[in-house]
This record gives C-alpha cells, structure tokens and sequence, in this order.
C-alpha cells in the first residue's frame, strides 16, 4: 500500500480538505466516504473525516477500495500542470469481449499485454487468452504463433482488435487490409501542437541502423517501406494536443514513429521519446488507444466498433488545462 508523510505545510489541515486539495477530480462527498469505508488509515488505524493532521502523520491508502490510488508523496496517481511526475497506471484487468460472431471477436485490448508471442518474453498473451475460449481458432491463419491474428497492437496500446474464428474471415480481412478498406483510428496524446490543424505525414519507415528492435522514419523514398498517418487536432491542451489518427498502412509501430519524426512524440512513449525530452507526465504506458474499427463482414455488410479512452488515460485529459 502506498504511504506518505504529512509535512509542516499540511500540519492542521483537515483529513478530508488535505486529499480534496489533492484530488481536484473527486467530490469531497467521494473522498469522506472513501475515508468512512476504511479506505484510508492514519498512522495505521481508521480514521475519521474530520482528523486534523499532525507533521509526521503517515498516511496509508488501501488500493483495494474504489477511489484512486496516491503515490508515495501525497499526490494523486494522475497527471496535473502542477504535480508534474505524478505517476499513472494502467490496472490489470480481463479480456473484455466487445463482441462474439461465429466468423470474428472484436476486443478490447488492455496496455501490458501481447497480443502473440514475441522473442525475449514469457508471458500470458492475448492469443494464450483466446485459445482458452476458443481452441478451434489454433487452426486459423498462416502463422501457428498467431492463430486468427491479421492485425495487432502494441503492447502497451490499448483499444479494439479483431480475432477472427474462420478461415473464410481471415482471407476476408487479409484482402481488406491489403486494399486499404478497413478503417482504423486512434487517439494519441502528443507534446507540442502541429502547426495545422490536420494533415499526413509520409515518411517511409525503415529498420533503425543504429537501434536495434526499432523503426526510423527516412526522408529517402527509396529506402524502407510506404507509411501514411493521416492527423487532426481533437483538443488542445497546455503544454499538449490530443490528436485523433488515422493510420493509412500499418507498419511495425508506424504511429508512434511517424508522430515523433514530426516533432510530435507520444506522451508515455518509451521507445521513441527524445532523450532530451522532459518527461511531465509519467506513465507505465503510452497515450495511444484504439478507439474506433470498420470492416465489412462476410455479408458484404460494413461493422463499426466505437471504444472511449480507459480510467487511466481519461483521467489524465481531466487533469489538464484547456489551451
């Protein structure tokens, strides 16, 4: 459980004002129940609502209860302008299901986890997962480490995914891709505002020649691989500008390379950030999700799929201020 130690400039303070202070998205009727229920103890025993606080009070918080957790010095476990290494976290949770055809499943994606096996990880994958479920699947599509997979997400990219249960809707899917007809958009919290409000980045992607494991974006079109991310400012923020993409090819981390190519890196983003970049909000994931998926199913009949951002990444929007 997470603790902190009350300083001399919270001495006097009021338990409940001390974490509305510090909990600017939460009613201080949620933060007095969150107490009331044991949620919060003081120098280890429950405490109540209105305890004053002392200089060298320890405070614990029970992750388990439903209100936010708080990192280890007293500030919420999400980003603020003024608590700018608050620390966010993406919870563990289960596979949901968004929906179940006999010829496809789309579902939601949480950040950690992989979609199939990759080299130098052991781990649960979202096809160990769907295997589980649907073990006739192991027979679908061209490669035995990734049974009904014709597209995938980042690890710790987050949104909607398409797992196909036929053979039929595999080759289906694979020709969509291929001819550019599905479509796919995301939402990705960038550093820095585009100097237009939308537009297409097209550098080819390449395999990095001094990193190994990562792409690079090369002005020179007669090296790599065609790459088109289409852009559009959806908010603006200070300091940051949520963009909604929509990527027109899908190459291996395309977005996040072409963004950071553009002098636009994702917040969060470990593998391509600048290493001179100062990080202000610090997250065990990127701002990157999935939040929209078109196709046409067997029928000839178009399928769209809508998913909102997740608690971790929606509450970090909530803590930022309007540009």
């Amino acid at each position: 459980m997470p603790e902190y130690k009350i300083t001399s400039e919270h001495k006097g303070l009021r338990l409940d004002k001390f974490l509305a202070e510090k909990l600017p998205d939460r009613s201080r009727s949620q933060i007095q129940k969150f107490i009331k229920s044991g949620g919060v103890l003081v120098n280890n025993k429950k405490t109540a609502v209105h305890q004053f606080l002392k200089a060298d009070d320890l405070i614990t918080i029970n992750l388990t209860q439903p209100e936010p957790a708080l990192s280890n010095d007293g500030v919420p476990a999400v980003p603020t302008q003024s608590t700018p290494q608050a620390r966010v976290s993406a919870p563990r949770r289960g596979l949901e299901i968004i929906t179940d055809q006999p010829d496809y499943l789309v579902i939601d994606k949480p950040a950690g986890l992989l979609v199939h096996e990759a080299p130098n990880h052991n781990e649960p994958t979202l096809v160990d997962l769907i295997l589980k479920k649907y073990p006739d699947i192991k027979k679908i599509g061209e490669d035995p480490m990734r049974p009904g997979i014709v597209h995938r997400l980042d690890r710790d990219v987050s949104g909607l995914l398409v797992v196909v249960k036929t053979q039929d809707m595999f080759d289906h899917l694979k020709s969509q891709f291929k001819t550019r007809q599905i479509k796919k958009e995301y939402l990705a919290l960038v550093y820095g505002t585009p100097q237009k409000h939308s537009g297409e980045i097209t550098f080819n992607i390449d395999r990095s020649e001094t990193m190994d494991h990562k792409m690079a974006a090369v002005p020179d079109n007669n090296r790599g691989r065609q790459a088109i991310t289409e852009f559009e400012i959806s908010a603006r923020y200070l300091n940051y500008t949520l963009l909604k993409i929509k990527p027109q090819t899908g190459r291996t981390h395309q977005i996040r390379v072409h963004l950071n190519a553009y002098g636009l890196p994702i917040v969060g983003d470990q593998i391509y950030k600048p290493k001179k970049l100062k990080t202000k909000i610090a997250m065990d994931r990127i701002f990157l999700h999935a939040q929209y998926l078109g196709f046409y199913d067997l029928h000839k009949k178009w399928q769209e799929f809508t998913l909102p951002l997740p608690p971790e990444l929606q509450i970090i929007l909530d803590n930022l201020k309007p540009a």
